[in-house]
């Protein structure tokens, strides 16, 4: 049996595995009651008053996850830890598997007949590559956001809607990518060494081209985005907008419902293509006071700028990945490269050597790029109370979000595996925003709720 035979059926054997060990129980979990009910709840402990005490507060909301809430939201978020890891070494053994196989070499050969240009070639290469790592990629894939998200109650969408945004991802994805990583690897032809220095702020200006274009261009190919209509909704986020000077021209919600259970809304954009969208989660399952909290939030991202300080960091965290990946992939190449029939580091044959490389190196680095993400959120928290003034209408949210994300995790846990403040950070929060501001919020908590 030859080495990719015998790579192909490990392969094979592999998957059959893992896919068994998925099939049982499935939908165990989704017959439990995950959702808070809709509208405000206000614990009698949160209510302001002279005695009012932050802890006991806090404590007041959290408890209103049932003890088997609070255990299925664990266990879908724990088991987020190791889908990490898991989704790390199916990637690096896809990587393995084009290279061993000669799959990589000979797809770049195929790409060197139809043209004598190089940008062309690549081009080639990368299509090709984006595409086999879709599909080598797909089982986990399929686990991780169809599968898994049935299992814990969070997605209803039917196989065939799910399958159709997959396709529509992975057609953005080629495009993109495919024109992204072709000026990537001119700038590795040109300049050597220092190639990282350059994909770095090739980076960066790939960020800001992508967030200027989503809102237009690329989340409408997933929901339909309609006005939102005439009421209470429209007239309190227009007024939240004006008092921030966020954009209005663009206040539309969006059919996220058929895709997942989650509520969210955003503010997305520049240049003048803002929009400030709230899904219809959102609207159906939440009140007023939760609304404008979110939107506070949100409206938080767009004022303290952070679509332009988002990509600064996230560039200069890429760079630091760039840098270990010129250092590690110039080391691999000399030693497997000639084994493998791969050039040097402009050879688009090896970028599943460099993908690989890369995604253990974003893997380890993902605490620091947790922590970039984490501090936003807490300056867009914070940005989002004093907005909205809605500290109950905030611990609602931050309640609802925890029935899917460990609402009180070890201070490691958090700096290690949270993008976000934990539920109890957020909640306690809102709490002490409350204690120091019952005066302006006294006499809020009745019939406007």
């Amino acid at each position: 049996m030859t080495t990719s035979w015998k790579t192909a059926v490990l392969w094979r054997a592999l998957l059959a595995v893992w896919l068994w060990s998925l099939a049982g129980g499935v939908a165990s979990a989704a017959t439990m009651v995950r959702d808070l009910p809709p509208g405000l709840q206000i614990p009698a402990a949160a209510q302001p008053g002279p005695g009012f005490d932050v802890d006991r507060a806090t404590e007041a909301y959290l408890n209103l996850l049932s003890p088997e809430q609070r255990a299925l939201s664990d266990r879908y978020f724990e088991g987020g830890y190791w889908l990490q890891l898991w989704g790390l070494l199916w990637t690096v053994g896809a990587c393995v598997l084009l290279l061993a196989s000669g799959a990589s070499r000979r797809m770049r050969d195929w790409a060197r007949r139809r043209s004598r240009f190089r940008w062309i070639v690549t081009a080639l290469y990368v299509a090709q590559f984006l595409v086999a790592m879709f599909v080598l990629g797909f089982p986990m894939t399929y686990y991780a956001e169809f599968l898994r998200e049935h299992r814990y109650g969070l997605s209803e969408q039917a196989f065939g809607g799910w399958m159709r945004d997959q396709l529509v991802s992975l057609g953005v994805t080629v495009v993109l990518g495919t024109a992204a990583l072709t000026v990537v690897y001119a700038a590795v032809r040109r300049t050597g060494a220092r190639w990282w220095a350059w994909a770095t702020g090739l980076s960066f200006a790939f960020l800001l081209m992508l967030s200027l274009i989503e809102p237009v261009y690329i989340l409408p190919l997933f929901n339909d985005y309609k006005p939102l209509p005439e009421g209470p909704v429209r007239e309190a986020v227009l007024a939240l907008a004006r008092a921030n000077q966020v954009p209005t021209a663009r206040l539309e919600w969006f059919d996220a419902s058929r895709q997942t259970t989650r509520i969210s809304a955003n503010v997305a954009g520049f240049l003048g293509t803002t929009r400030i969208a709230l899904n219809d989660n959102l609207l159906d399952k939440t009140s007023l006071p939760e609304i404008k909290a979110v939107l506070g939030h949100e409206m938080g991202h767009y004022v303290l700028n952070h679509e332009w300080k988002g990509p600064i960091l996230q560039a200069l965290w890429i760079g630091l990945a760039l840098a270990l990946l010129g250092w590690s992939l110039d080391r691999a190449l000399a030693r497997w490269g000639g084994r493998l029939g791969l050039g040097d580091r402009a050879d688009p044959a090896a970028l599943p050597l460099a993908t690989a490389l890369v995604s253990v190196i974003f893997y380890l680095l993902t605490p620091l790029q947790n922590s970039i993400v984490r501090s936003f959120e807490i300056e867009a928290d914070a940005f989002g109370l004093n907005a909205s003034r809605e500290p109950l209408g905030f611990a609602m949210v931050a309640m609802r979000l925890s029935t899917y994300r460990k609402i009180k995790p070890g201070r490691l846990e958090e700096w290690v595996f949270y993008d976000h403040p934990s539920g109890y950070e957020r909640v306690h929060a809102a709490m002490v925003w409350l204690k120091e501001n019952q005066a302006a919020v006294a006499g809020e908590t009745g019939a406007t709720r």
